[in-house]
């Protein structure tokens, strides 16, 4: 089966109206999903953007046709009982096109609530008990929960006729193989070859082989190689800090400064830069042999409208084919 190719929205790094637009460019252009992010801060100043991400669904859906997931971090900025809402309204209004990946988050989103920022082992058991609540309110239960979260006397009015999947986001083989448990699916990034076969084994090793695997692709595009290469560089090396120091910063500002001496070249560990439309639909077809059956791509550079189109021209195509 050829695999699911998605457009990914980036909050962080355009406007809300604007990545409306490039979603039914998207759908008109051929992709069969869309995701998108969800964050208060964004990974740099350059990127100077955060919509409100539950708004935007809302009216993403209803100007496209498209399946659509957003990764949501509960537990702090958002109590779980207000995510549970969120998805039962989205999946009420839009029967079977809604998904939601949960990650533990990071501190540049979390730490407006001026609470704690916890140490990772505790970020993840609170994931744990926010899919309980979550899981239980879109259920229908009234739900009174005491533990690293609370609740009480919750309960979600407007419901689906069927609870969407509750996608686990990891980054690491620990936290894929904890999430089979409770995952209907893993997403996960683009990494090396190596790291992504041992994320991938982990979760299958507790979950089965039948669960959904999603890769977020992070690439760079234009028709000039130099050209895709400095406007990642501008747009994404703050994301490229390792996880321990990416997940603690708090601010746009210290994410610039924490990234000042990521050079251009440092980038391609990270983001798959090319001009090379072949290329991309090389690299890609390697991510599916993985075993990821659905493969969202972010362009990480500033000419989205370009990307669609050529991306629809040439490389979609190329993997409907060579599907395997």
């Amino acid at each position: 089966m050829p695999p699911t190719l998605g457009f990914h929205a980036s909050h962080e790094q355009f406007l809300p109206s604007r990545l409306v637009r490039l979603a039914q460019q998207a759908e008109e252009a051929g992709f069969d999903a869309i995701q998108c992010s969800d964050h208060i801060e964004p990974w740099g100043v350059e990127q100077g953007n955060s919509g409100f991400a539950f708004a935007w669904l809302g009216a993403a859906m209803q100007a496209t046709s498209l399946p659509f997931t957003v990764v949501n971090a509960p537990g702090d900025r958002y109590h779980p009982a207000i995510v549970a809402q969120a998805i039962a309204t989205l999946e009420e209004m839009f029967p079977g096109r809604f998904s939601v990946a949960l990650g533990s988050g990071e501190a540049m989103n979390e730490h407006i609530t001026g609470n704690p920022w916890p140490p990772k082992q505790l970020r993840t058991e609170r994931l744990g008990e926010c899919v309980e609540v979550i899981r239980r309110l879109l259920a229908g239960e009234r739900v009174t929960h005491e533990g690293l979260v609370t609740v009480h006397e919750a309960k979600v009015w407007s419901l689906p006729e069927t609870p969407p999947p509750l996608i686990a986001a990891a980054l690491s083989p620990e936290t894929a193989a904890w999430a089979a448990s409770w995952a209907d699916g893993l997403i996960t990034v683009n990494q090396s070859e190596e790291a992504l076969r041992r994320i991938v084994d982990a979760f299958e090793q507790e979950a089965g082989p039948d669960k959904p695997l999603m890769l977020q692709v992070h690439l760079g595009w234009s028709e000039n190689e130099a050209d895709a290469l400095a406007d990642a560089h501008r747009q994404w090396r703050g994301n490229l800090l390792p996880g321990p120091v990416g997940q603690e910063l708090r601010l746009a500002e210290q994410f610039d400064l924490a990234a000042k001496f990521i050079g251009p070249e440092d980038l391609c560990d990270s983001v798959d830069i090319s001009a090379d439309l072949g290329w991309h639909a090389d690299n890609l077809a390697r991510y599916e042999e993985l075993g990821f059956d659905t493969l969202m791509l972010h362009n990480v550079g500033t000419n989205q409208e370009a990307f669609i189109d050529a991306f629809a021209g040439k490389v979609l195509p190329q993997l409907r084919v060579t599907g395997v």
